[in-house]
């Protein structure tokens, strides 16, 4: 294993917001809104919440577990338990999501940064035009302008290092992303109609609960939390052993969740409010935040302030998930060919270009060409997140109980003294649910894409 000159952070906090950088990001923003929205509100609040203490809460020690006790990136990390193929192939799975992950989601990154740019400019009427989100994607030049500077963004950063790079800037826009969610939170939720949002968001109603409740739910606490993305098994080789393991995953647990929270309560209040209490309005998904949120920053007297704080704080979310993404390819890239930071950086911004580019101009001048019926985007993420990411989980599941044990974990987690208090629930979630949960994900994923089960 190669412990020598490994980069680190300072210490617990520089771990903590950095992985919760990661774990914080368009997901949080969007997504979880929506889910919420469509499948019970305050019931799918609770599933999640739920399910984030216990599965959540077991991966995150796993990963994070692997990393440290190998100082390896997935591949080593894996690799160091054996020489059996099975063992580099799932740290191989591990390593290549966050590195296909990243240049596509530079891409909507570089929608984020040309939005925040109009609405520093002014332009708060004409992004509500519905034809507008449209019209940007599908111009070739706009679209891959706005990608390289997002993705320019992310590469300066990884280039700054471990400590000076990843953990300084984390140590900055975590705290000012909580801050501007605060903000427009209070906003958001003292609209008028807003109240009956912030009810269906916050109160479970058991009549609105559904299998597909429990199913979103463990699908969204999988990926919000960078689970089976490599990037909690490359942060944890950089974590330092005088850390406690289970206290930075419930903080980071706490980081994420509160986002996804205050997030609900940015967003569906203020569509309630906006579409007189329809919270079908919600089901819009990914165009929410570029055609749904325009038209309600446009209808407030003082819109313009508040889309440019609420662009702000999903840019800084975008970012700080992004660089996780990068960061764990480089890792791998110069841990597995012992290339120089500066060069393996190199390297992740050519396949960024590449990669990101074709998903930038999949909607313009590459439309006619697809991928099984998928633009180059929609291809990318049903390949990472449908596919690649439950298959990685269970290489991490089997890893831990045929190869490393979950009683090595265990002892990983309580070194310098540390207790492990919930030891009891990440033994049984880890020997006896994960598997089944994980299982359970990619089945429903890969059945609502082929059309066999309506999500």
């Amino acid at each position: 294993m190669n412990n020598n000159k490994r980069s680190s952070f300072s210490g617990k906090l520089g771990f903590v917001l950095s992985a919760a950088g990661a774990s914080v990001g368009l997901g949080n923003i969007w997504r979880f809104p929506y889910l919420a929205a469509r499948y019970g509100g305050g019931i799918f609040l609770l599933v999640y919440v739920l399910l984030a203490l216990t599965f959540g809460y077991t991966m995150i020690i796993a990963e994070t577990a692997i990393g440290r006790s190998t100082r390896q990136s997935p591949v080593g990390a894996f690799g160091s338990f054996g020489h059996k193929p099975f063992l580099r192939c799932g740290g191989w799975i591990n390593a290549v999501i966050p590195m296909l992950i990243a240049p596509y989601y530079s891409v909507i990154g570089g929608w984020v940064c040309k939005y925040l740019f109009e609405y520093l400019c002014g332009h708060v009427e004409p992004l509500a035009d519905d034809s507008y989100f449209g019209a940007f994607i599908t111009d070739g030049f706009q679209s891959e302008l706005w990608f390289l500077v997002f993705a320019a963004m992310v590469l300066i950063i990884i280039l700054m290092g471990v400590e000076n790079g990843i953990e300084r800037v984390s140590r900055f826009m975590m705290p000012v992303l909580i801050v501007l969610a605060l903000v427009i939170c209070i906003y958001s939720c003292t609209r008028p109609g807003a109240m009956a949002g912030v009810r269906y968001f916050l109160v479970p109603s058991p009549e609105n609960f559904s299998w597909m409740t429990v199913v979103s739910a463990m699908g969204q606490m999988f990926y919000s939390l960078s689970i089976a993305m490599g990037i909690l098994i490359t942060f944890g080789s950089y974590m330092k052993q005088d850390v406690s393991i289970e206290e930075s995953t419930l903080q980071v647990e706490l980081f994420d969740t509160g986002i996804a929270v205050m997030a609900g309560l940015m967003i569906i209040p203020a569509v309630f409010a906006f579409s007189g209490g329809n919270p079908e309005t919600l089901n819009a998904g990914p165009s929410l935040m570029f055609i749904t949120m325009p038209k309600i920053f446009a209808s407030m007297g003082i819109g313009s302030v508040i889309s440019i704080l609420f662009f702000v704080l999903v840019l800084f979310a975008a970012l700080t998930s992004a660089i996780a993404l990068l960061e764990s390819g480089v890792s791998t890239i110069s841990d597995e060919l012992g290339w120089s930071r500066r060069v393996s950086t190199l390297a992740m911004a050519l396949v960024m270009v590449v990669f990101g580019s074709l998903s930038s101009l999949g909607y313009g001048p590459l439309s006619e060409v697809t991928l099984f019926g998928m633009q180059f985007l929609d291809f990318f993420d049903f390949l990472t997140n449908s596919l690649m990411m439950p298959v990685a989980a269970l290489c991490i599941c089997f890893l831990i109980l045929r190869y490393m044990t979950v009683s090595a974990v265990e002892e990983e987690v309580e070194k310098e003294g540390h207790p492990f208090r919930l030891k009891f629930i990440f033994n049984f979630v880890m020997r006896y649910v994960s598997p089944v949960f994980i299982l359970i994900i990619l089945l429903s994923s890969v059945g609502s894409v082929l059309g066999w089960i309506r999500m």
